[in-house]
């Protein structure tokens, strides 16, 4: 049985062979994407593990750092301090040490460490200082390039990140410089407190991210796969009802149908690991994190390619041997095409099961109010919840398809309308297979883009930023770690309104002002921003003073540096104070406008050289930047999403129509026979995709908007807001792609309906 397996497979004829081909190459994209796919989110936990390093001295990556008691039993090594840079719009993450003793820890990507008046770079941040002029970046780092970071120490390829060397007895004493005995292995998805913000994803972050990945893309992927094993089932089913009829037994057919299926799906495996190796170059691009990956982060483990490479082979007979259920029945009943039993009412079970644990946690439970302390639970649940309605969308598709079918065949005035309705009427299970993978990825799509809408709104709209916002630059010199700068020094101001394009300097002083209303005594006493109106005229980006006024109290957190409001429209209150008095008064912060990006860079320069400390100094649309960057985050994820989901959605249906087409030959032929015109056929197969996949896509849109309003409701207490039109371009253009999918197979109808089918039947 198993040589007539193979016979039947490769030697019955160019329908065989086409039925061959058209599996192997289905089974061989989805399993690339399957592959691509499962690497992807090992490089989420590669990527993540190489910031493990910059976790270094704070106290929640553990023993890295010496909380004080260790520096002096003398077991201090290193001197470490880490800050963010900046370079238009671009982080540079940067690391100053000095060894304090001979056993001084090297971090990775380093031969050993710099000496004083060294730094190593990484290769993008060399290349970026070697084509950027000395003075807008790399005067701000002191000494010459000692070496190269290698990939161990760099999440992404286009990491920047420098690390300067410094005389111990010159670091030690500096703001934010932590005492350390060894280089943090902690990552920050396992970093627990105090840990660098900013750096890398958390544990929250991780499970977000991997979650909806997993659930966006496995899902589609595996109904591709599925999908092609599928193919041609019922031309199976016919040939292998005549050979039962002739008198082989159900257990010669079962060996013969695995057979078929094995060939098929391993040739298509051997072929997807090939296609995955191909297109993992492409696949390092997608930003599943906002970065990009290094090549060989997406690896495969040796459980990810048993599972493929045996699961998948496993999985095809297994669904070979279960589609011969009716044949093993009643041969006579498949080769007279018995027609199927219409789908019930109970395969909406699932869906409703779904929106019930959505809506039960958001209404009843209020998980985001229980477990606000582990958001992994927060999110395991609402990822079970949505598994379950796209689960539940699967299973009451056929049913939609069949409402679908009968309103069609209602409202029928063609003949192509009506025929198609009635074969979805027959097989309406069939008529969805072809779209699920589409109906999928619009209800991502629609989840994704409600919840970030409505982020988006709650979070004061757009995070865009006008011109002034992105030129004016801000040096806030008060932080815990730090004090308040006594003054500024007269060359650090003159040098800054020297630099071409700097339009004006402003200092922002500190003040307790009479009447102000005391806090609690174990509080310090409130204090008020000040600036000089002479200086605030020249930085029109920081508002405007009253007529009449020397002075003004500013509030930078109302509508200003870090909020999405613009802060240049306000007129602020007079201070009871003068410019004289202002010069006697501590400053917090620096700013500076400027009427080019070149001059930003430019005096950011001098400022990181002037007034070094912890906190470097960003444009006020930078500062917004890192408040919406989170935001940024969730939005580029969602794009991600659906921009893979849909392609994925695209193979199915390319998948199904041309199994469909393969199927129906012989009643297609018979129907051009009977004269019916060949653009009579092309509508029957248009329609048999376009009802199905509309009405489950409206299905789709109205389940997406639910389970995000309930998502939105648990997490955050807010209502789903309208959806932008973006959205609605999007939707429509994935709707009209599976259309010019679906028609560019249409053409193989004139080859597969001719008269020689008919005869050959």
């Amino acid at each position: 049985m198993i040589r007539l397996g193979l016979r039947l497979t490769v030697t019955g004829g160019r329908e065989a062979i086409g039925r061959l081909v058209l599996i192997v190459i289905a089974v061989a994209v989805g399993v690339a994407l399957l592959l691509a796919t499962v690497a992807g989110l090992n490089a989420v936990h590669r990527q993540n593990d190489r910031y493990a390093w910059l976790e270094t001295g704070y106290p929640g990556a553990g023993a890295s750092v010496d909380q004080g008691s260790a520096a002096k039993q003398g077991e201090t090594t290193l001197w470490w301090r880490l800050r963010a840079d900046y370079f238009h719009g671009s982080v540079i993450g940067r690391v100053d040490l000095a060894a304090a003793g001979p056993a001084a820890p090297v971090p990775p990507g380093m031969a050993k460490l710099p000496r004083p008046g060294q730094f190593y770079a990484s290769p993008a941040l060399a290349r970026l200082l070697r084509r950027t002029p000395a003075d807008q970046l790399a005067d701000r780092y002191p000494g010459t390039l000692a070496g190269i970071i290698g990939t161990a120490a760099l999440p992404s390829p286009d990491e920047l990140i420098i690390v300067i060397g410094h005389p111990a007895a010159e670091l030690s004493g500096q703001p934010g410089v932590r005492p350390v005995s060894r280089i943090s292995t902690t990552t920050p998805g396992d970093c627990t407190g105090d840990c660098a913000l900013g750096v890398g994803t958390n544990a929250n972050g991780l499970t977000l991210i991997l979650s909806v990945v997993a659930a966006a893309l496995l899902f589609p992927v595996l109904i591709l796969v599925g999908g092609a094993t599928r193919l041609s089932a019922a031309r199976r089913e016919q040939r292998f009802a005549a050979i039962r009829l002739v008198g082989a037994t159900p257990g010669q057919i079962a060996v013969i149908a695995v057979v078929e299926s094995l060939v098929a799906t391993v040739i298509g495996i051997a072929g997807g690991l090939g296609l995955f190796f191909a297109i993992r170059p492409a696949t390092a691009q997608i930003p599943f994190t906002g970065e990009r990956f290094f090549v060989a982060d997406l690896a495969l483990n040796p459980a990810d390619l048993l599972i493929v490479v045996l699961g998948l082979p496993v999985a095809a007979a297994v669904v070979a041997w279960l589609a011969l259920r009716r044949v093993t029945i009643s041969p006579l009943g498949v080769s007279r095409r018995v027609a199927l039993r219409p789908p019930s009412p109970w395969r909406l079970l699932p869906l409703l099961a779904g929106i019930a644990e959505l809506a039960y946690f958001a209404y009843l439970r209020d998980i985001g109010a229980r477990s606000h302390t582990n958001t992994t639970v927060e999110a395991l649940v609402f990822l079970a919840g949505v598994l379950l309605v796209m689960a539940g969308l699967v299973s009451a598709g056929p049913w939609f398809t069949m409402l679908a079918s009968r309103l069609v065949v209602r409202h029928a005035n063609r003949p192509a309308t009506l025929i198609a309705a009635r074969r979805l009427a027959d097989n309406p299970q069939a008529g969805f297979r072809a779209v699920s993978g589409l109906v999928l990825a619009v209800f991502i799509g629609t989840c994704a883009s409600g919840i970030i809408t409505t982020i988006v709104a709650d979070n004061g709209g757009t995070t865009r930023f006008d011109t002034a916002a992105a030129a004016t630059l801000i040096d806030t010199l008060a932080g815990p770690e730090q004090p308040t700068f006594k003054a500024v020094p007269a060359a650090t101001t003159s040098a800054l309104t020297a630099v071409p394009g700097v339009t004006g300097v402003a200092l922002i002083h500190q003040a307790s002002l009479p009447g102000t209303v005391p806090g609690p005594a174990y509080l310090p006493p409130p204090v008020e921003d000040l600036v000089s109106c002479t200086e605030l005229a020249r930085v029109p980006a920081l508002g405007h003073c009253p007529a009449g006024a020397a002075a003004v109290v500013i509030n930078p957190d109302f509508g200003g540096f870090g909020n999405r409001a613009t802060i240049s429209r306000i007129t602020w209150h007079s201070a009871p104070c003068s410019a004289a008095q202002l010069q006697d008064l501590p400053v917090a912060s620096v700013v500076v406008g400027t009427a080019s990006a070149v001059a930003v860079e430019r005096a950011r320069t001098v400022l990181d050289l002037a007034l070094p400390n912890e906190y470097a100094a960003q444009t006020i649309g930078e500062l917004r930047a890192d408040d919406a960057r989170l935001l940024d985050d969730y939005r580029r994820l969602a794009e991600v999403v659906i921009l893979t989901s849909l392609p994925i959605a695209g193979c199915s249906l390319a998948v199904s129509v041309a199994g469909g087409l393969i199927e129906r030959q012989r009643p297609f032929s018979q129907l051009r026979l009977s004269g019916t015109p060949l653009r009579v056929l092309r509508h029957i197969v248009g329609l048999e995709a376009a009802a199905p996949m509309l009405v489950t896509a409206a299905v789709s849109i109205g389940a997406g908007l639910l389970a995000a309003q309930l998502f939105l409701r648990a997490q955050l207490g807010e209502t789903l807001q309208p959806l932008g039109v973006e959205y609605y371009l999007v939707i429509a253009a994935g709707l009209l792609a599976s259309m010019a999918v679906m028609a560019s197979i249409l053409p193989l109808l004139n080859r597969l309906t001719g008269p020689e089918i008919a005869r050959n039947e």
